[in-house]
């Protein structure tokens, strides 16, 4: 178990944490701590911050653009970027290609290899 100390509550009530435990725990000035009552007393130990990012309207109408599934797909999100303000011909993006048409002798190999059977 780890040594006791007592420490004094400050002004504000600031607490001190030891130099050489705040090294240990990697606790430095601007750190953030998480407190926790408990039955016998206050448990104060490091904290994980993780950033958010919030997303402009900008950067939403470039993710719902280049997100389009298809060229079907595109008009939706054009119309979505709109209900935010902006327009959809001023925000960089990459526009989905319209799937190709299969030529007609490509149409009948592959309806004839659909039906053939590999030999198990």
């Amino acid at each position: 178990m780890m040594e006791a100390l007592a420490n004094k509550v400050g002004r504000r009530a600031t607490v001190v944490l030891p130099a050489k435990l705040r090294r240990r725990l990697g606790i430095e000035e601007g750190s953030f701590v998480v407190t926790e009552e408990r039955e016998d007393g206050i448990l104060i130990r490091p904290a994980a911050v993780l950033p958010v990012e919030v997303y402009t309207a900008e950067r939403r109408a470039e993710s719902l653009l280049n997100n389009a599934l298809d060229a079907e797909d595109y008009p939706r999100a054009r119309a979505e970027v709109k209900r935010l303000g902006l327009d959809p011909d001023r925000t960089k993006h990459r526009r989905p290609q319209a799937a190709k048409p299969r030529s007609r002798q490509n149409q009948a190999g592959a309806a004839g290899r659909a039906g053939r059977r590999r030999p198990g």
